[in-house]
This record gives C-alpha cells, structure tokens and sequence, in this order.
C-alpha cells in the first residue's frame, strides 16, 4: 500500500511538473509571437531568436531533421491537443457529438478559411486535400467529347490522372504544354498556354506552386487571360495556401482547391474547395446528395461518416497561423530557402533548380549535384546525416527538393549545408 501511494505522488508530482513545463513553453510562444508581430516581415524573416522560441509550439524530432515539409507539415501542439480533444469527445457518444455538436462546428471553420482565403465563406468547402477538391471540378463539370483542357506536364500527378481518365471515358482532349524550369518570366507562361489554346479550349489547369521545383507561375495574368477568352481557370493551390500572402480576389479564379496539412499545418487529412458563387449550381458534388444541382456550396461536403476531429482542428491551425501572420511567413520561408541555396552553390557541382527571384519562388528549393542521382542523395542525406529530404525524377526534372517550415532553424540547414558540401566533395 505505502509502494502505491509513492507511486501515485511521484506519478502525479511528474505529471504536475509536465504541466507547469508546458504551460511555460505556451506562454514563451505566445509573447514571440507578440514581438514577432512588432517587426516588419523582413527585419522579423532573420530573427533567429524569436523563431526558435515559435519552434517550441511543434513537437518536431530533435534527432531527424525534416527537410519535407512540402509533403506534409507537422502540426503545433495546440493543433495536435485540439484533434485529441475532439476525438475523444466524440468518443463519448458518437452519433450525438459527431452529428449533433461537431458537425455544426464546420461554420465556424468555414468563416475562418473564407478569411484567410479572402473570399465569401459561401465559396468556401471544407473537405479532406487538394485532390478531393480539385477532383471534384474535374468530375463535376459538364464537358462535350472534343472539349479541351489546356495543362502542363509538371503539374501534380493525381490532378493528371483525374483529367486522363475523364479523357479515356469522356472523349475530351487535353493539350500538353512542357516547360523548361526555373522560369523567370510571366509572358513565357502566357505564350505555352495562348499557343496551346484553340477554338475548343474550354479548361485552362493551372498549378499555383509546381510540386517538383517550387516554380510559382503567374496565376493573376494566367486567370485574367483566361476571362478574356471565356475559358475556365481551375487553380491548383496545394503548395500555396498559407505559405504566401495572397487573396483569392487577386486572381478571381473559377475554382481553386488546396490541402491545409501542408504549409497551414492543419491536421492530416484536411483540406478547402473554393468555387465562385455563379458557379456552384452547375458544378455536380463528387459525392451525390438530394440535391445536387442546389447552388449551396455545403452540397460538396456530403462525405457520409468521416472523423470529425481533424476538421475542427483546423480553427486552432489558422489561429497559429494568424498569430505570425501572412507577409510574416511568407518573408520567413522564403529567407530559409535563400539561405541554404547561396551557400551550397558555392560548390560548382551543385546546380539550383529554382528560382532566386521573390515572384518565382519561396520555401520551395531545389538542387542537383553534377553526376549524381537524386535518389542516392536523399539516401546519403538520411543515412549519413539524419537529414530527410525528398528525390525529384519527374519528366524533365531530376533533383532534390528541400522544404523548411517555421520551425527550422538557420542553424538546421547549416547541418544541411555541410552534408550536401561534403557529399559535393567527395
């Protein structure tokens, strides 16, 4: 009984010291944030300072240094509490926390991304990544056989299989664009797009962030171009929602889907469809419902049973989100993707694959080493060095991507600068 009682005062005593730790780490988050908010994003980009103390919001591995953040990003802590907490909510009694308190939480969510996307949040669909949402446009628009689709050869692989296979049952014909990357020059985009274009263009697919290299592309002049010509703009922003300050209104697409487990550090398995307001009755839901013709835009959220707990977690990722702020971020990412890059250029074997330019890229970084594979790189990276990165053999891109997020440290990629320059030289 007295080895009981020890046991539970120590359990507890640990327990309490925990607890006292984290609040600690919550509240130095809380005031960088404060100080991060009194720089201007440049001067706040190179505060190596205030950055490591944002750091301690994630629960990240002080071991292995992840360099893919592009695939998916990991969630602050108050994000991970926030699925756990909602999670064993439901737990309690399902079908009446799911479907009674939960399932009504998703206004809340809605308004929130409609905020941050700068739009209506009667445009807005909350739904799983980029694939269910841009799937969903692909699938729901009415097209006629000999209909064409305008889109690049670079863009995401799940968004070309969707558009071959409705090619393959439809009739419909895609014209292929190839491009040469980086590119630093918006009307280079323009003329592949123009010049594919014909009479019976009716798509123009248009990949905000290519996956591969970090390209960003001139989606405004691209949308506007398309208006012009009264063909459809469906933009792929996986790679750009929360990771650069924009508004859906800078370019006006037609319709515009994103994942929100990437640069928004949402939980795994979320993600936004934008569909302009005029458009929302003639789009048919991936998933039918009663009413599918409704110009409602909750008509693409009919998923049946899903796990309600990711989904309302998202509020606490904008909120964190909101707390560094937009231009904040986008300063930040793009300062650690032009830090790695300039030093490991001074070997001449390593070759960039991105662009230095502001306008043509951010975190995104890409790299080669003369006569190497991309792959054994990436394994010399992990093996060697505990460094994860990602290998790029995609068309005519061979590479390696390198992804930081907020929580890298310059410190962090000078590790990494120091492997891929040892690796370089030998």
């Amino acid at each position: 009984m007295n080895s009981r009682r020890s046991f539970f005062r120590k359990a507890l005593g640990f327990a309490g010291t925990y607890a006292l730790a984290q609040q600690a780490i919550a509240e130095d988050v809380s005031d960088a944030l404060w100080w991060l908010n009194k720089r201007s994003p440049v001067e706040a980009a190179g505060d190596e300072e205030l950055w490591a103390r944002i750091a301690q919001a994630y629960t990240v591995s002080p071991t292995i240094l992840n360099l893919n953040n592009g695939g998916v990003s990991p969630q602050p802590k108050i994000v991970q509490d926030a699925v756990d907490r909602y999670y064993h909510l439901s737990n309690e009694a399902p079908t009446y926390y799911m479907w009674q308190i939960l399932d009504k939480g998703r206004e809340a969510v809605r308004r929130k991304l409609a905020d941050l996307a700068g739009t209506s949040p009667e445009e807005v669909a909350v739904n799983r990544n980029a694939t269910e949402a841009l799937d969903t446009v692909t699938w729901g628009l009415t097209l006629s056989k000999g209909d064409e689709i305008v889109m690049t050869r670079q863009d995401y692989p799940n968004m070309i299989q969707a558009w071959k296979q409705k090619e393959m049952r439809d009739g419909i014909k895609i014209k292929w664009i190839s491009v040469n990357l980086p590119i630093e020059n918006d009307e280079t985009f323009l003329k592949e797009f123009i010049n594919a274009t014909t009479a019976k263009t009716k798509i123009w697919h248009i990949t905000h962030m290519i996956n591969w290299t970090g390209q960003i592309l001139p989606v405004k002049k691209l949308c506007e171009e398309a208006r012009k010509r009264n063909i459809i703009s469906i933009v792929d922003g996986a790679h750009t929602f929360a990771h650069m300050d924009f508004s859906l209104k800078d370019f006006n697409p037609d319709y515009y889907g994103t994942s929100l487990h990437k640069w928004l550090s949402a939980p795994f398995g979320t993600g936004m469809l934008y569909v302009k307001k005029e458009n929302i009755a003639g789009l048919w839901p991936l998933f039918p419902n009663d009413k599918p013709t409704d110009a409602n835009i909750r008509k693409f959220e009919t998923l049946g049973t899903r796990s309600f707990a990711p989904e309302q977690a998202i509020g606490q990722a904008i909120d964190f989100h909101n707390g560094i702020g937009n231009k904040r971020k986008e300063e930040r990412l793009r300062y650690l993707k032009n830090y790695w890059c300039e030093k490991v250029v001074k070997n001449p074997r390593v070759k960039l694959h991105v662009s230095m330019k502001p306008e043509y890229a951010c975190a995104l970084g890409t790299f080669s080493i003369d006569g190497m594979d991309p792959n054994d790189i990436v394994s010399r990276l992990f093996n060697e060095y505990q460094i994860h990165t990602t290998g790029i053999k995609w068309e005519n891109i061979s590479c390696v991507r390198v992804t930081p997020h907020v929580y890298t440290s310059t410190k962090d990629l000078d590790r990494f600068v120091d492997a891929v320059l040892k690796i370089a030289a030998s």
